[in-house]
């Protein structure tokens, strides 16, 4: 059984005595020693019932992570329509699970806006373009340039239509826009329950994108073969993102909300003016790669922000900033988040500190227009990172103008530690040893007369860090953050997030 430890609710688990000295102890341990602990373990869990997935990971302890390979981004399936057309029912059924959120009422707002979903044997990302207001004055305008975003990051569209309904002028305007794309478009004709409303899609013929396929999301009538013909469709990878080569200048993302400062300080590390940069949130509309000179090297920056954004569409252009910044993430290998310190911190900056830590990308923390900043701000300023960026308080801080330049050269030494960590590697040796060291000193609690034990742990992988532990029996959420904390104390994580996860097993039934 296997538990992802992402942060719970409840407090951390606070020893009796802090004056351990475990990294001092772990010094005076030679790897000798560490490698001969760790292999006696590693023989102690013959005595518990494993899985495949258990012998595969413990089969390649030792090996060196394939983080030189290129990574492929998968192809991106795009769901667009008006509406109440039955899209979050149709990326459900896609999916196989319910994770969209769907109701009746038009409008309904997500903050995950991509999933990952796979068919026969294929990976790809679904886009879910739900989340519209209903507006009586200018939809079809909306409709229309929302779904262009986006069309402009999918490499196969699947355009839904209610078959009881028909075709309207607002499926009309998304029409137009889908064939000035050029792109592979499957015409979903959604609702139709039985054969006998199968003749109610034949008049979609008319919007000239060929065959509707007639489909039921809700009840899954004619899903399996929609599918069949999206895979055939789909590109090995996605045209948005690629292939990602490994080696070369490292890959920053710059992200924030819209009008943060991302264009003007991405401008002022160029030496040029290579971003259009105005004072109306969210000129930039596409992504902008960037080979910048920073601190005698060559890094390849990503400026990131949503559509234009409008009086009447602003939540629109929120939720498509948020896609974007997802895309630039995956290409990404750390993020650089911008915060103005002239404003409160807002939930969006909150909710774009979350997307960085789940895309598993190095954090730097940029406080913008420091410049601006005066004492009174400043405390109000203190006490917002305290309470709103406890959860990064391992992310390191730099305090710049983008305008000016002022401090830009301080980013490179923090990429660069939060580089380090992010392709940090422990050794199973001196991971199990530091673990036997840490609950030694701080056993964990009683619970119901047991106390689960960590019989064996390991490093998965890096970029970011991730550890597998094994043991007897769940271990508190309060007790896993203490167990992340020291991880971060002892070895030096500062700026990449940490995945634990944990492995209860079983002690195998001995034969008589």
């Amino acid at each position: 059984m296997s538990e992802s430890l992402l942060p719970d609710e409840g407090a951390e688990y606070v020893p009796f005595n802090n004056e351990d000295h475990i990294a001092d102890r772990l010094a005076e341990i030679s790897d000798e020693d560490a490698d001969a602990r760790a292999t006696a373990l590693l023989a102690g869990l013959d005595d518990y019932e494993l899985d495949p997935e258990d012998a595969e990971l413990l089969a390649h302890l030792g090996d060196d992570f394939d983080d030189d390979a290129d990574e492929v981004i998968p192809p991106v399936l795009a769901i667009i329509g008006r509406p109440n057309v039955g899209k979050s029912t149709l990326v459900n059924r896609i999916l196989g699970r319910r994770e969209a959120v769907v109701e009746d009422v038009p409008g309904v707002t997500r903050d995950r806006v991509s999933y990952q979903a796979e068919w026969a044997g294929r990976n790809f990302t679904v886009v879910d373009t739900g989340g519209w207001e209903h507006d009586a004055k200018g939809i079809h305008a909306r409709v229309a340039e929302q779904a262009e975003v986006a069309a402009d990051i999918a490499d196969v569209i699947l355009f839904v239509v209610d078959s009881r309904v028909g075709a309207t002028a607002t499926d009309e305007a998304v029409v137009k826009m889908l064939r000035r794309k050029k792109k592979p478009v499957l015409l979903v004709a959604n609702k139709v329950d039985d054969q006998n409303q199968e003749a109610d899609s034949a008049f979609l013929w008319g919007l000239g994108f060929g065959q509707p396929w007639p489909v039921s999301a809700l009840h899954g009538r004619g899903a399996a073969d929609l599918l069949d013909e999206v895979v055939s469709k789909l590109p090995a990878y996605s045209a948005f993102g690629g292939i990602i080569p490994r080696g070369g200048p490292r890959r920053i993302a710059l992200v924030g909300r819209p009008n943060v400062g991302k264009s003007s300080l991405l401008n002022k590390m160029a030496g040029s003016e290579r971003v259009v940069v105005d004072n109306v949130a969210g000129t930039t509309r596409d992504p902008v790669d960037e080979l910048v000179e920073l601190g005698d090297e060559v890094w390849r920056f990503v400026d990131t922000a949503g559509i234009r954004r409008r009086q009447h569409m602003a939540q629109g252009s929120d939720y498509y900033a948020s896609l974007r910044t997802q895309a630039a993430l995956e290409k990404a290998e750390v993020a650089v988040v911008l915060l103005a310190v002239d404003e409160v911190l807002s939930e969006q900056d909150v909710r774009i500190l979350q997307m960085t830590i789940d895309s598993g990308r190095a954090l730097v923390l940029a406080f913008n227009k420091w410049d601006l900043m005066d004492d009174d701000r400043r405390r109000y300023l203190e006490r917002e990172i305290e309470t709103d960026l406890a959860h990064v308080e391992w992310a390191p801080r730099v305090n710049i103008s983008a305008k000016t330049g002022w401090h830009k050269d301080r980013l490179v030494p923090a990429l660069h530690t939060a580089l380090e960590s992010w392709d940090k590697r422990i050794s199973t040796g001196k991971l199990n040893t530091f673990l036997g060291e840490l609950v030694a000193a701080h056993p964990h609690p009683l619970r119901g007369g047991k106390q689960p034990r960590i019989l064996f742990g390991t490093q998965a992988s890096s970029r970011p860090p991730r550890f597998v532990l094994f043991t007897t029996g769940f271990l508190d959420p309060g007790y896993r953050r203490f167990i992340t904390r020291r991880l971060r104390e002892t070895f030096g994580f500062e700026g990449t997030p940490i995945e634990v996860s944990m492995r209860v097993r079983e002690k195998r039934q001995r034969s008589k």
